[in-house]
């Protein structure tokens, strides 16, 4: 069983930045798409961003797109999110997802999540 360990989280101004940190406790030979998903209070879990194996590929959903960037340092398996003028609505449970690739991992097909980290976007 593999665990993802998050970290960054807290509460943030409205246009403000944070970052948010996820790593595999067991490193594999093929690796992992990691990524992020959200779930707002009284909504349904949304995917927000995916990196590949190689963290080479990013993928983004449309409301994060040029405010968000997702990377991966491959010596650490760890995949990062960078948040960037942050609004209210971006106020969330952030959940850290592997799969076994980005586009998988931007399907919905997660083979691991994380416990989560609440971000929170004061207006």
């Amino acid at each position: 069983q593999v665990e993802l360990v998050e970290s960054g989280g807290g509460l943030v101004q409205a246009g403000g930045s944070m970052r948010l940190a996820c790593a595999p406790s067991q490193r594999t030979s093929e690796g992992y798409g990691l990524g992020w998903y959200r779930q707002a209070p009284g909504k349904e879990r949304e995917f927000v961003a995916a990196v590949s194996r190689l963290g080479i590929n990013t993928y983004y959903a449309d409301s994060v797109k040029g405010r968000f960037t997702v990377s991966k340092v491959n010596a650490n398996n760890t995949v990062y999110l960078q948040m960037n003028s942050l609004k209210p609505e971006d106020t969330a449970v952030y959940y850290c997802a592997a799969g076994s690739s980005g586009p998988t991992v931007q399907a919905g097909s997660i083979n691991y999540w994380g416990k989560g980290t609440l971000v929170t976007v004061d207006s």
